[in-house]
């Protein structure tokens, strides 16, 4: 059964309603913005998710500009990733988390 489809949150073009990816721009989690700790609902411009009280705007590390906590950068559209820092693990993953989605260990070297 087809689903309705959704429009991308970056390209505004119509991708079906599971996406993780958009197929047409390739960016990650183009249906709705999470919190990166709670995974509960945020929107752009907010200083704080309303759940847990994460801050939700960070320095991009490419441009160094103030940036809305999300996959990409508002100004530069660098991806915002971070790299595990444990050496058996290297797992890339969104900025925000303080333990690695893989091993748990800390991100903060």
């Amino acid at each position: 059964m087809a689903g309705y489809k959704h429009p991308c949150r970056y390209c505004n073009k119509l991708i079906p309603a599971d996406s993780n990816i958009c197929p047409i721009c390739g960016k990650n989690n183009p249906l709705s913005l999470r919190c990166p700790k709670c995974k509960a609902p945020i929107e752009i411009g907010w200083k704080a998710c309303s759940c847990c009280g994460q801050s939700l705007e960070i320095l991009c590390p490419k441009c160094g500009k103030a940036t809305f906590l999300d996959d990409y950068c508002q100004h530069c559209d660098a991806p915002l990733r971070i790299i595990c820092p444990n050496p058996k693990c290297k797992t890339e993953q969104p900025i925000g988390g303080t333990k690695c989605v893989k091993c748990n260990k800390s991100l903060n070297k």
